[in-house]
């Protein structure tokens, strides 16, 4: 990048009182959701409560201080849950702060080297399918609060933990079962009636107080947890190691991957939301130094979170000032009433995160697809989807890239094409042949065969490609390439060899119209040289004119 520009310090001209006015209503209100959705997402991902709100007050400032767009807003998110739940199971707390860290370098160097215009590239049936396998992986991993079953340690893998939940079965608490039941019904209901209600924090506060009052037997954040700290979050250096890092670099990228996709789609929602364009290599410099800054304080990674931003848009916010009080207000809660949160009841969180994972599971796009889209789409949907869940988020998108980029070399060779032109060829008698076909067609000379080249040339294709030969009687071999765009260094390498096979038979090989993209790299590779300028043609006129000279 040419300079470090965050979005603040272009979107403040002409800020006034009444901005600043709805910025602050907008950060307090979202504060108010990401407050229980922090503590359950941090639960989620086998943390205590309180490093989600660390990521909130943090992360969520950073972003918002840092980032490339004017609303979104960081804080902790279902995509990464369960690559932190898995990180956390193998290494630790000091391995997640590791881990966080270097995901957060590694967005940095993704910023820099601007590689937030690629992700674009990502088709619609990875994102969907990876998402729908964090879905599913959230859903699988709040069973145990919801259903209040007594087991020890959850599984990581989503298959080995409905073995385990069927395994335990019958240790159902009906009453922790009814108050999730209830909070989801809250959840369910209160939007439909009054909108502008934050259910997730509607829920906590209509069941945690019955759940106390009537002495019931359900597990609460202070009876698995204990006592909650409020105080700011402690800066602390993590104790690793040189084969900790090396062990951890698979799921940092895994992280900077899904904070780098998740952001960025959310910046993609509030630019429609206002009509803005973001800056999205600056915001994943802003998410890498957020992230730095989240492991050294204990939090949970941060990204940019689409319910917060869309909410704040919605409620007024047009600064990155909304999202700056949103952190401090959080971090009020947190030094004044982070001990009523003990009280919450486990199932209503499992509640909250089930809602979640319905929410962002996009089931109905993702059947729409699976009804609709070419089998190939699906397959990279389906792919995707089960790689999520069997394997994990990181092997999800490298098979969904991989499917995907097979089943583009499928299209893109099914594109390409090399026909030979039907031109007037001279009977015994000296008469043409009434080839219909040949009447649009340019006269060719004698002993000439001319080739058209449709579409890309690369390695997918060489098969058509040899599909060039020559008559017996043939002196010149013409490739017509004004429709190629594009070729690599496989197709050049069989090129070397059409050439070979052309000098050993004493046939002339010409190359008309070839396009400037393709030109340059065959002079790169040494074509150009071992062909011979003279045998590049300007169009097709030019080429046919050069070899009625070499025939005649």
């Amino acid at each position: 990048m040419n300079e470090f520009k965050p979005k603040i310090m272009t979107c403040m001209k002409g800020y006034c009182v009444q901005q600043l006015t709805k910025d602050v209503i907008s950060g307090i209100i979202v504060a108010v959701i990401a407050f229980p959705l922090s503590i359950a997402l941090a639960i989620a991902s086998g943390l205590s409560p309180e490093k989600g709100l660390y990521t909130a007050i943090i992360g969520g400032f950073l972003v918002s201080a840092l980032g490339g767009s004017r609303v979104n807003i960081g804080g902790a998110t279902a995509a990464t849950v369960m690559t932190v739940f898995t990180i956390v199971e193998e290494f630790g707390l000091s391995g997640l702060a590791a881990a966080t860290i270097m995901a957060g370098i590694f967005l940095i160097l993704m910023g820099f080297l601007r590689a937030g215009m690629l992700l674009k590239y990502i088709p619609r049936t990875i994102t969907l399918g990876f998402t729908a396998g964090i879905a599913m992986g959230i859903f699988s991993g709040q069973l145990k609060g919801f259903l209040g079953l007594e087991m020890g340690e959850i599984p990581v893998k989503v298959i080995d933990k409905f073995i385990a939940y069927a395994s335990v079965i019958r240790t159902v608490n009906p009453t922790a079962l009814c108050t999730g039941l209830l909070a989801m019904a809250i959840l369910i209901v209160l939007p439909q009636f009054l909108p502008k209600v934050p259910e997730f924090l509607a829920a906590i506060l209509i069941t945690t107080p019955l759940v106390q009052f009537l002495h019931l037997d359900v597990a609460t954040i202070k009876s698995v947890y204990g006592e909650l700290p409020s105080h700011f979050p402690e800066f602390t250096v993590p104790s690793i190691n040189f084969d900790m890092i090396q062990a951890l670099i698979p799921s940092a990228v895994t992280l900077a991957i899904l904070i780098a996709i998740v952001t960025l789609l959310a910046c993609v929602v509030t630019d429609g939301l206002l009509g803005e364009r973001h800056n999205s290599n600056q915001e994943l410099i802003a998410q890498g130094i957020a992230n730095i800054f989240c492991g050294f304080f204990g939090a949970v990674p941060v990204a940019g979170a689409v319910a917060r931003a869309s909410n704040s848009v919605k409620n007024g916010g047009r600064t990155p000032v909304a999202g700056m009080v949103h952190s401090f207000v959080v971090l009020l809660i947190l030094l004044l009433l982070m001990p009523l949160a003990g009280y919450i009841p486990i199932p209503v969180l499992s509640a909250i995160l089930i809602k979640v994972a319905y929410n962002m599971s996009g089931w109905r796009d993702f059947l729409y697809l699976f009804k609709h889209a070419p089998k190939s789409d699906n397959a990279v949907l389906i792919g995707t989807f089960l790689s999520g869940i069997l394997v994990d988020l990181l092997f999800a998108v490298e098979m969904g890239v991989l499917i995907s980029a097979v089943l583009f070399m499928r299209r893109m060779s099914e594109v390409t094409k090399v026909r030979e032109w039907e031109y007037l060829n001279e009977e015994e008698d000296g008469d043409p042949s009434p080839d219909l076909e040949s009447l649009s067609l340019k006269k060719v000379p004698r002993h000439t065969m001319v080739f058209e080249i449709e579409g890309p040339v690369f390695f997918a294709t060489i098969d058509d490609f040899m599909n060039i030969t020559a008559g017996k009687t043939t002196k010149v071999v013409i490739l017509r390439m004004r429709s190629v765009p594009s070729i690599d260094i496989t197709a050049i390498h069989n090129m070397e060899k059409l050439l070979e096979r052309c000098g050993k038979k004493k046939i002339t090989l010409l190359l008309s119209h070839v396009n400037e993209y393709p030109y340059s790299v065959m002079k790169r590779a040494g074509f150009v040289e071992k062909l011979g300028e003279e045998n590049f043609c300007s169009n097709i006129d030019a080429a046919l004119k050069k070899a009625e000279g070499l025939v005649s």
